[in-house]
């Protein structure tokens, strides 16, 4: 789709494409993707190099940020939680850097591409029956499909296949949603609404990140229980 925005034109939904060895690249959703990256490391270099024993500025923001989810996790995944909290935390971090980076003029997020979202959601649920396996035992983590009754399995499969599909599809729909329609308001209403929008859409962005999050620390809790 192509829109035409101020003097020139937008195209929305396209990316900036490069081919090797046979492969497709993405290259604008890569360089986001490594800007996302990038912003979460000085982010976290910052606010934890000179630690306070009262915290101030990008530390207290961190700190809040890290005890909300600690404590999310405790609730969650239970004591063995814990050991998952730096891939709880960095991916939520990613995900809230990312979602809003495409509010900024001339930058996209690299969630509004089905890409990403689905790599992170394949991670999350491949590691989901790693630990599965790893907790449980591989016989007894793949007699839980059959569960409570052998025909269950397809519907257990079918559950199975359809978490990453959720996952991806909820974050790359609300992202990419959310970046066509400020175009659209800038090009019909500028200034006012496309500003009240932009707010929106900060809101959303964390909230997004907040509900993949917490989805995937469901998801890993399961692995995590001994009970099924």
């Amino acid at each position: 789709m192509n829109m035409g925005h101020g003097g020139g034109g937008h195209e929305i939904g396209s990316h900036k494409l490069a081919h090797f060895a046979g492969l497709t690249f993405n290259m604008d959703t890569l360089t986001m993707t490594w800007l996302t990256m990038a912003i979460v490391i000085i982010f976290a270099v910052i606010a934890t190099r000179r630690a306070a024993l009262v915290p101030r500025g990008w530390q207290n923001f961190l700190e809040m940020a890290v005890t909300a989810l600690l404590d999310q996790i405790d609730n969650t995944m239970g004591p063995k939680g814990r050991k998952m909290a730096p891939l709880i935390i960095t991916l939520f971090l990613f995900l809230v850097v990312g979602n809003e980076l495409g509010l900024v003029p001339g930058f996209t997020s690299p969630t509004n591409d089905i890409n990403t979202t689905l790599g992170l959601a394949l991670m999350v649920v491949i590691l989901v029956h790693i630990i599965g396996i790893r907790e449980k035992g591989a016989g007894r983590y793949i007699k839980h499909f059959f569960e409570p009754y052998i025909p269950f399995v397809i519907i257990n499969i079918i559950e199975e296949l359809a978490k990453p599909i959720t996952l991806s599809f909820r974050l790359f729909g609300n992202i990419l949603a959310g970046e066509i329609l400020l175009i659209i308001l800038g090009m019909l209403v500028p200034y006012v609404i496309p500003t009240a929008w932009l707010a929106f859409s900060v809101f959303v962005g964390v909230v997004q990140a907040f509900i993949f999050t917490m989805l995937s620390m469901s998801y890993l809790s399961n692995s995590l229980k001994n009970e099924h």
